[in-house]
Protein backbone atom coordinates (compact mmCIF):
# COMPACT_ATOMS: atom_id res chain seq x y z
CA UNK A 1 0.00 0.00 0.00
CA UNK A 2 1.03 3.34 -1.22
CA UNK A 3 1.15 5.87 1.78
CA UNK A 4 2.77 8.70 -0.12
CA UNK A 5 0.19 11.82 -1.54
CA UNK A 6 0.97 14.95 -0.04
CA UNK A 7 4.43 15.88 -0.60
CA UNK A 8 4.92 18.15 2.79
CA UNK A 9 3.45 15.31 4.56
CA UNK A 10 3.05 11.69 3.50
CA UNK A 11 6.16 11.32 1.51
CA UNK A 12 8.50 11.12 4.60
CA UNK A 13 6.59 8.31 5.85
CA UNK A 14 8.07 4.48 5.20
CA UNK A 15 5.51 1.89 4.98
CA UNK A 16 6.01 -1.53 7.35
CA UNK A 17 3.92 -3.42 5.57
CA UNK A 18 0.26 -4.39 4.90
CA UNK A 19 -2.58 -6.76 5.45
CA UNK A 20 -5.89 -6.30 7.62
CA UNK A 21 -3.15 -4.25 9.82
CA UNK A 22 -1.17 -1.63 8.65
CA UNK A 23 1.72 0.33 9.89
CA UNK A 24 4.21 3.54 8.47
CA UNK A 25 6.53 5.43 10.72
CA UNK A 26 8.30 8.77 10.13
CA UNK A 27 11.27 10.21 12.79
CA UNK A 28 10.22 13.51 14.02
CA UNK A 29 10.02 15.81 16.81
CA UNK A 30 13.30 14.58 17.57
CA UNK A 31 11.99 10.49 18.14
CA UNK A 32 10.58 7.54 15.78
CA UNK A 33 6.95 8.24 15.17
CA UNK A 34 5.18 4.83 14.34
CA UNK A 35 1.05 4.89 13.36
CA UNK A 36 -0.88 1.17 13.12
CA UNK A 37 -4.21 1.05 11.91
CA UNK A 38 -6.82 -1.35 10.85
CA UNK A 39 -8.38 -2.12 8.20
CA UNK A 40 -5.99 -1.24 6.52
CA UNK A 41 -6.64 1.15 3.46
CA UNK A 42 -7.05 3.87 6.31
CA UNK A 43 -3.01 4.48 6.65
CA UNK A 44 -3.01 7.11 4.06
CA UNK A 45 -5.19 8.72 5.88
CA UNK A 46 -4.25 8.86 9.38
CA UNK A 47 -0.43 8.92 8.32
CA UNK A 48 -1.61 12.49 7.18
CA UNK A 49 -3.92 13.35 10.27
CA UNK A 50 -0.91 12.18 12.46
CA UNK A 51 1.79 14.57 10.83
CA UNK A 52 -0.62 17.72 10.81
CA UNK A 53 -0.94 17.43 14.41
CA UNK A 54 2.63 16.41 15.04
CA UNK A 55 3.55 19.73 12.85
CA UNK A 56 1.37 21.78 15.13
CA UNK A 57 2.66 20.62 18.08
CA UNK A 58 6.05 21.53 17.10
CA UNK A 59 4.94 25.08 16.25
CA UNK A 60 3.41 25.27 19.51
CA UNK A 61 5.69 24.05 22.29
CA UNK A 62 9.14 22.97 21.03
CA UNK A 63 11.64 24.88 22.81
CA UNK A 64 14.26 24.26 20.07
CA UNK A 65 12.48 26.12 17.50
CA UNK A 66 13.05 30.13 17.17
CA UNK A 67 9.83 30.27 15.43
CA UNK A 68 7.64 28.18 17.97
CA UNK A 69 5.24 30.13 20.18
CA UNK A 70 6.66 28.90 23.34
CA UNK A 71 10.53 30.43 22.14
CA UNK A 72 9.10 33.54 21.51
CA UNK A 73 7.27 33.83 24.49
CA UNK A 74 10.67 32.75 26.24
CA UNK A 75 12.58 35.55 23.72
CA UNK A 76 9.51 38.53 25.59
CA UNK A 77 10.86 37.48 29.07
CA UNK A 78 8.07 37.48 31.78
CA UNK A 79 5.02 38.65 31.72
CA UNK A 80 1.34 38.61 31.25
CA UNK A 81 0.22 36.66 27.22
CA UNK A 82 -3.01 35.71 25.27
CA UNK A 83 -1.88 32.47 23.73
CA UNK A 84 -3.49 30.18 21.26
CA UNK A 85 -5.99 28.09 21.92
CA UNK A 86 -2.87 24.98 21.01
CA UNK A 87 -0.21 26.59 23.22
CA UNK A 88 -2.71 26.68 26.17
CA UNK A 89 -3.93 23.26 26.01
CA UNK A 90 -0.20 22.03 26.30
CA UNK A 91 0.12 23.91 28.94
CA UNK A 92 -2.77 23.41 31.22
CA UNK A 93 -1.78 19.63 30.54
CA UNK A 94 1.48 20.41 31.99
CA UNK A 95 0.40 22.20 34.66
CA UNK A 96 -2.21 19.37 35.78
CA UNK A 97 0.63 17.27 35.61
CA UNK A 98 2.54 19.18 38.01
CA UNK A 99 -0.29 19.04 40.61
CA UNK A 100 -1.37 15.47 40.01
CA UNK A 101 2.21 14.29 40.53
CA UNK A 102 2.66 17.08 43.74
CA UNK A 103 5.25 18.67 41.53
CA UNK A 104 7.63 15.96 40.92
CA UNK A 105 7.21 16.71 37.04
CA UNK A 106 7.27 20.51 36.94
CA UNK A 107 7.54 22.43 33.51
CA UNK A 108 9.67 24.58 34.69
CA UNK A 109 12.85 22.79 33.78
CA UNK A 110 13.32 24.40 31.35
CA UNK A 111 16.33 26.53 32.39
CA UNK A 112 17.71 23.57 34.60
CA UNK A 113 18.24 21.92 30.86
CA UNK A 114 19.47 24.95 29.64
CA UNK A 115 22.31 24.91 32.28
CA UNK A 116 22.93 21.06 31.70
CA UNK A 117 23.78 21.92 27.94
CA UNK A 118 20.19 20.51 26.57
CA UNK A 119 19.68 23.57 24.79
CA UNK A 120 19.09 22.24 21.47
CA UNK A 121 17.89 19.66 19.21
CA UNK A 122 19.04 15.88 21.24
CA UNK A 123 21.11 14.84 18.30
CA UNK A 124 22.78 18.04 17.64
CA UNK A 125 24.08 18.40 21.52
CA UNK A 126 27.91 17.77 22.08
CA UNK A 127 29.00 14.44 23.40
CA UNK A 128 30.91 16.63 25.89
CA UNK A 129 30.58 19.95 27.10
CA UNK A 130 32.33 22.04 29.87
CA UNK A 131 30.24 23.76 32.30
CA UNK A 132 30.05 27.14 32.39
CA UNK A 133 28.15 28.54 34.99
CA UNK A 134 27.31 27.47 38.77
CA UNK A 135 25.38 24.13 39.21
CA UNK A 136 21.51 23.89 38.37
CA UNK A 137 19.77 24.80 41.70
CA UNK A 138 15.64 23.93 42.11
CA UNK A 139 13.05 24.80 39.93
CA UNK A 140 11.15 28.27 39.76
CA UNK A 141 8.48 25.91 41.00
CA UNK A 142 5.15 25.08 38.88
CA UNK A 143 3.07 27.45 41.17
CA UNK A 144 4.72 30.53 40.33
CA UNK A 145 3.23 30.03 36.31
CA UNK A 146 -0.47 30.81 36.34
CA UNK A 147 -3.06 29.92 33.20
CA UNK A 148 -6.47 31.49 33.23
CA UNK A 149 -8.30 29.79 29.85
CA UNK A 150 -5.19 31.22 27.14
CA UNK A 151 -4.31 34.02 29.29
CA UNK A 152 -0.84 32.91 30.42
CA UNK A 153 1.45 34.99 33.38
CA UNK A 154 5.23 34.05 33.05
CA UNK A 155 7.56 35.06 35.57
CA UNK A 156 10.61 36.34 34.48
CA UNK A 157 13.47 34.24 33.70
CA UNK A 158 11.13 31.12 34.18
CA UNK A 159 11.72 28.61 31.15
CA UNK A 160 9.14 26.21 30.69
CA UNK A 161 10.09 22.91 29.55
CA UNK A 162 6.77 20.76 28.41
CA UNK A 163 8.24 18.22 25.75
CA UNK A 164 7.78 15.28 28.20
CA UNK A 165 3.88 15.59 28.94
CA UNK A 166 3.89 17.66 25.51
CA UNK A 167 4.65 14.16 23.51
CA UNK A 168 1.65 12.50 25.22
CA UNK A 169 -0.56 15.02 24.72
CA UNK A 170 0.81 14.36 20.57
CA UNK A 171 -0.09 10.82 21.04
CA UNK A 172 -3.57 11.61 22.05
CA UNK A 173 -4.05 14.15 19.95
CA UNK A 174 -2.56 12.10 17.25
CA UNK A 175 -4.76 9.23 17.70
CA UNK A 176 -8.22 10.94 17.89
CA UNK A 177 -7.15 12.78 14.44
CA UNK A 178 -5.93 9.64 12.99
CA UNK A 179 -9.10 7.85 13.90
CA UNK A 180 -11.65 10.98 13.40
CA UNK A 181 -13.44 10.52 9.51
CA UNK A 182 -12.45 6.46 9.28
CA UNK A 183 -16.25 5.41 9.75
CA UNK A 184 -17.38 3.36 12.32
CA UNK A 185 -15.00 0.31 12.27
CA UNK A 186 -11.78 -0.17 12.67
CA UNK A 187 -8.87 1.43 14.91
CA UNK A 188 -5.58 3.14 15.39
CA UNK A 189 -2.82 2.81 17.64
CA UNK A 190 -0.05 6.11 17.69
CA UNK A 191 3.45 6.07 19.27
CA UNK A 192 5.88 9.19 19.88
CA UNK A 193 9.17 7.25 20.43
CA UNK A 194 7.58 4.63 22.63
CA UNK A 195 4.44 6.56 23.90
CA UNK A 196 1.45 5.10 22.67
CA UNK A 197 -2.22 5.89 22.53
CA UNK A 198 -4.92 3.23 21.30
CA UNK A 199 -8.35 4.50 19.74
CA UNK A 200 -10.87 3.08 18.17
CA UNK A 201 -11.90 -0.38 18.34
CA UNK A 202 -8.63 -2.80 19.04
CA UNK A 203 -7.51 -6.15 17.02
CA UNK A 204 -8.84 -9.42 18.81
CA UNK A 205 -7.39 -9.63 21.98
CA UNK A 206 -6.13 -6.01 22.14
CA UNK A 207 -2.76 -3.81 20.63
CA UNK A 208 0.41 -6.31 21.21
CA UNK A 209 2.94 -3.60 23.10
CA UNK A 210 6.66 -4.07 23.50
CA UNK A 211 7.75 -2.90 26.93
CA UNK A 212 11.68 -3.28 28.16
CA UNK A 213 14.39 -1.00 28.48
CA UNK A 214 16.62 -1.44 24.52
CA UNK A 215 15.03 0.62 21.78
CA UNK A 216 13.58 -2.48 20.59
CA UNK A 217 11.43 -2.68 23.38
CA UNK A 218 9.84 -6.35 22.45
CA UNK A 219 13.21 -7.89 21.93
CA UNK A 220 15.87 -6.69 24.83
CA UNK A 221 16.59 -7.72 27.79
CA UNK A 222 13.63 -7.74 30.42
CA UNK A 223 11.10 -6.84 27.72
CA UNK A 224 7.60 -7.86 27.87
CA UNK A 225 4.67 -7.70 25.48
CA UNK A 226 1.43 -6.87 27.18
CA UNK A 227 -1.72 -6.18 25.38
CA UNK A 228 -3.95 -2.95 25.32
CA UNK A 229 -7.49 -2.57 24.47
CA UNK A 230 -7.67 0.90 25.34
CA UNK A 231 -6.13 3.81 26.53
CA UNK A 232 -2.34 4.47 26.80
CA UNK A 233 0.94 3.43 28.19
CA UNK A 234 4.45 5.46 28.43
CA UNK A 235 7.81 5.10 29.35
CA UNK A 236 10.12 7.05 30.97
CA UNK A 237 13.78 6.11 31.26
CA UNK A 238 17.56 7.26 32.04
CA UNK A 239 18.93 5.50 30.00
CA UNK A 240 17.73 6.93 26.47
CA UNK A 241 19.23 10.56 26.34
CA UNK A 242 21.92 10.81 28.39
CA UNK A 243 25.11 12.77 27.77
CA UNK A 244 28.09 14.46 29.26
CA UNK A 245 28.02 17.93 31.02
CA UNK A 246 32.15 18.43 32.13
CA UNK A 247 33.41 14.68 31.99
CA UNK A 248 29.61 13.90 34.21
CA UNK A 249 26.75 11.76 32.94
CA UNK A 250 23.81 13.43 32.86
CA UNK A 251 20.37 12.65 31.47
CA UNK A 252 16.95 14.48 30.37
CA UNK A 253 14.67 13.70 33.65
CA UNK A 254 14.94 16.73 36.26
CA UNK A 255 13.72 16.28 39.87
CA UNK A 256 12.30 19.78 40.27
CA UNK A 257 13.45 19.75 44.04
CA UNK A 258 17.38 19.49 43.15
CA UNK A 259 17.63 20.80 39.73
CA UNK A 260 19.67 17.81 38.59
CA UNK A 261 18.95 14.90 36.73
CA UNK A 262 16.93 12.22 39.06
CA UNK A 263 19.30 9.72 41.44
CA UNK A 264 16.83 7.48 41.87
CA UNK A 265 16.45 3.38 41.86
CA UNK A 266 14.75 3.21 38.72
CA UNK A 267 16.12 3.43 34.98
CA UNK A 268 12.67 2.87 33.91
CA UNK A 269 9.40 3.59 34.57
CA UNK A 270 5.94 2.11 32.09
CA UNK A 271 2.69 3.15 33.39
CA UNK A 272 -0.87 2.48 31.62
CA UNK A 273 -3.52 4.97 31.89
CA UNK A 274 -6.43 6.89 30.43
CA UNK A 275 -4.65 9.08 28.08
CA UNK A 276 -1.24 9.24 27.18
CA UNK A 277 -0.29 12.62 28.64
CA UNK A 278 -1.46 11.06 32.04
CA UNK A 279 0.78 8.09 31.84
CA UNK A 280 3.87 10.31 30.61
CA UNK A 281 3.45 12.28 33.43
CA UNK A 282 3.15 9.20 35.72
CA UNK A 283 6.00 7.61 34.66
CA UNK A 284 8.14 10.71 35.11
CA UNK A 285 7.40 10.89 38.54
CA UNK A 286 7.87 7.64 39.44
CA UNK A 287 11.27 8.03 37.73
CA UNK A 288 11.98 11.09 40.00
CA UNK A 289 10.00 10.40 43.30
CA UNK A 290 12.48 6.88 43.71
CA UNK A 291 11.21 4.89 46.32
CA UNK A 292 8.60 7.29 47.35
CA UNK A 293 6.57 7.09 44.16
CA UNK A 294 5.86 3.21 45.12
CA UNK A 295 2.98 4.40 47.12
CA UNK A 296 1.52 7.24 45.38
CA UNK A 297 1.55 4.86 42.27
CA UNK A 298 -0.41 2.54 44.55
CA UNK A 299 -2.52 5.45 45.13
CA UNK A 300 -3.18 6.57 41.69
CA UNK A 301 -4.14 2.19 40.90
CA UNK A 302 -2.47 3.39 37.95
CA UNK A 303 -0.51 -0.29 36.40
CA UNK A 304 2.69 0.04 36.41
CA UNK A 305 6.03 -1.68 35.61
CA UNK A 306 9.41 -0.44 37.46
CA UNK A 307 13.27 -1.90 36.60
CA UNK A 308 16.11 -1.18 38.49
CA UNK A 309 19.53 -0.20 37.57
CA UNK A 310 20.39 -3.97 37.91
CA UNK A 311 17.19 -4.75 36.01
CA UNK A 312 14.97 -6.11 38.50
CA UNK A 313 11.47 -5.97 37.33
CA UNK A 314 9.08 -4.64 40.19
CA UNK A 315 5.28 -4.67 38.99
CA UNK A 316 2.09 -2.23 40.43
CA UNK A 317 -1.47 -2.71 40.31
CA UNK A 318 -2.67 -4.78 37.54
CA UNK A 319 0.16 -4.79 35.63
CA UNK A 320 0.27 -8.59 34.16
CA UNK A 321 3.26 -10.58 35.15
CA UNK A 322 2.53 -13.25 32.28
CA UNK A 323 4.06 -12.47 28.72
CA UNK A 324 0.99 -11.24 26.14
CA UNK A 325 -1.24 -10.64 29.08
CA UNK A 326 -3.98 -7.65 29.18
CA UNK A 327 -3.55 -4.66 31.23
CA UNK A 328 -6.34 -1.98 31.10
CA UNK A 329 -6.34 1.66 31.56
CA UNK A 330 -8.19 2.60 34.76
CA UNK A 331 -10.52 5.63 34.40
CA UNK A 332 -9.16 9.34 34.25
CA UNK A 333 -6.81 10.13 37.39
CA UNK A 334 -5.24 13.45 36.47
CA UNK A 335 -7.66 16.60 35.70
CA UNK A 336 -6.57 17.95 33.09
CA UNK A 337 -8.18 19.97 29.65
CA UNK A 338 -9.18 17.22 27.11
CA UNK A 339 -8.24 17.56 23.88
CA UNK A 340 -9.92 19.56 21.59
CA UNK A 341 -10.80 16.49 19.18
CA UNK A 342 -12.34 14.68 21.78
CA UNK A 343 -14.15 18.36 23.13
CA UNK A 344 -15.64 18.63 19.68
CA UNK A 345 -16.49 15.16 18.99
CA UNK A 346 -19.00 14.57 21.80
Amino acid sequence: MPVTNSPSVTSRWRALGEGEVAAAEIDALGTRVRVVVWPSDRLESAALAVGRELHRLDKEASRFRDDSEISRLHAQGGGLYFISEGLAEVIGVALAAARFTDGLVDPTVGGNLVELGYDRDFAAMATDAPSDGPAPGPAPGYHSVSLEGRLLRLPPGVLLDIGATAKGLGADRAALAALAGGGDRGGVLVSLGGDITVAGEPPIGGWPIGVGDSADASSGPGSQIVRLAAGAVATSSTTTRQWRRAGQTVHHIIDPRTGLPANGPWRTATVVAATCAEANAASTAAIVGGTDAVSWLRDTGLPARLVTADGAVHRFGAWPEADGGIVTAPSRRMSAPVPTLLRSSR
